[in-house]
C-alpha cells in the first residue's frame, strides 16, 4: 500500500502540475542513459494550453499534451523487447477557473489520457480519466509585499494507479528579493537565483515519469505483463534564458535519486524490473509562460 501511494502522488501530481500552472506551450526532450548498458530512455515532450476568457474574470482552458517516449532496449530481456519500443501519452486537457474574491481563484480540471504502445487497436484498457481541483492564492503581482508569494492548495485524482480516492497537493512560491526565489511542492522543488533580467540559475529536486498499458502482453516468469512505469526522483542544476518576457529557453542537468522502471500485471504488481540503477539525467527545451 506504501508502494501504491508513492507511485499515485508521483503520477497524480505530473499529470497536473507539470507544467507549474504557467506554461501556455512547450517542447522538451529528456534523456536517460542506462549506467553499465546500451539500454537508454528518450522522450519528446509537446503541450499547449490556449485560455478563453469569459465574463467576469473567468476562463476556459483547452489543451493537449504529447509525450513520444523510446525505450531504446539494446540489453538481453527473456520477452519480446519489441513490445515496448515506443509509448505514446495523450493528454487532453479541460479546465476552468474563475475567482472567488481578491485573493483566491479557484479552478477545475479533468484530463482524458491515452498511454499505451498502441501496437494494436485502442480498447478501453488504453484509456485512463484524470482529474483535480485548486485553489490558488496569488500575490506575486503585489507591490506593497516585500516578499511577494503564490499558494496552491488542491486535490488530485488519477486512475492510473487504481486507488479510488484523491490525494491533497500542495506547492508554494515566494519571491525573497530581486535575484532569489524558492519553489516548495510537487513535481518540483528548486531555490533561484536571477544574474539578470536574461539569465536564471537554480537547484532543484523533481519527479518524472509515465505509465502505460502493453497492448500485446508479453509473459515473463509465468505472469502476464499489462503495464509498463517509471518514476525517477531527480536533483540537480538548471539555466533558464530569457528569449523574452515569456518565452524561456532552459536546460537541466541532474542524477537520479530514486529509479525505478517496471514492467506489471494488471492489478499493478510488479513482475519485472527494467532498471533500478541511479544514472545522469538531462531535460532541455523552450517554454511559452504567462
Amino acid at each position: 500500500m506504501i508502494k501504491r501511494i508513492t507511485l499515485l502522488i508521483f503520477l497524480s501530481s505530473i499529470g497536473f502540475l507539470n507544467a507549474q500552472l504557467t506554461d501556455l506551450a512547450r517542447l522538451e526532450y529528456s534523456f536517460i542513459p542506462k549506467k553499465k548498458s546500451d539500454d537508454e530512455y528518450t522522450r519528446i515532450r509537446a503541450l499547449f494550453n490556449y485560455p478563453i476568457e469569459l465574463k467576469n474574470d473567468k476562463y476556459i482552458f483547452i489543451g493537449a499534451e504529447y509525450n513520444n517516449i523510446f525505450l531504446n532496449l539494446n540489453d538481453n530481456y527473456p520477452f519480446d523487447k519489441s513490445l515496448l519500443e515506443t509509448l505514446t501519452i495523450l493528454d487532453i486537457n479541460l479546465g476552468y477557473t474563475y475567482k472567488i474574491n481578491d485573493k483566491w481563484r479557484a479552478g477545475f480540471k479533468l484530463t482524458p489520457r491515452l498511454a499505451s504502445t498502441l501496437t494494436e487497436k485502442i480498447t478501453g484498457d488504453d484509456l485512463f480519466l484524470n482529474g483535480g481541483m485548486f485553489f490558488v492564492k496569488d500575490r506575486t503581482k503585489a507591490t506593497k509585499l516585500k516578499k511577494p508569494y503564490r499558494l496552491i492548495l488542491g486535490l488530485t485524482y488519477n486512475t492510473t494507479t487504481g486507488i479510488p480516492f484523491p490525494l491533497p497537493f500542495v506547492s508554494y512560491f515566494r519571491q525573497i528579493n530581486e535575484s532569489w526565489s524558492f519553489n516548495a511542492g510537487v513535481p518540483k522543488s528548486n531555490i533561484k537565483y536571477s544574474l539578470n533580467d536574461k539569465n536564471d540559475l537554480q537547484a532543484f529536486v523533481g519527479i518524472d515519469g509515465y505509465f502505460a498499458h502493453l497492448q500485446r502482453p508479453a509473459t515473463i516468469l509465468d505472469k502476464e505483463v499489462d503495464h509498463i512505469s517509471l518514476s525517477v526522483v531527480i536533483s540537480g542544476l538548471g539555466y533558464e534564458y530569457l528569449l523574452s518576457k515569456h518565452l524561456v529557453l532552459y536546460a537541466y542537468c541532474g542524477y537520479t535519486l530514486r529509479m525505478n522502471n517496471v514492467l506489471r500485471d494488471k492489478d499493478r504488481e510488479n513482475v519485472f524490473t527494467l532498471d533500478n540503477v541511479n544514472a545522469q539525467y538531462l531535460r532541455t527545451g523552450i517554454k511559452f509562460k504567462i
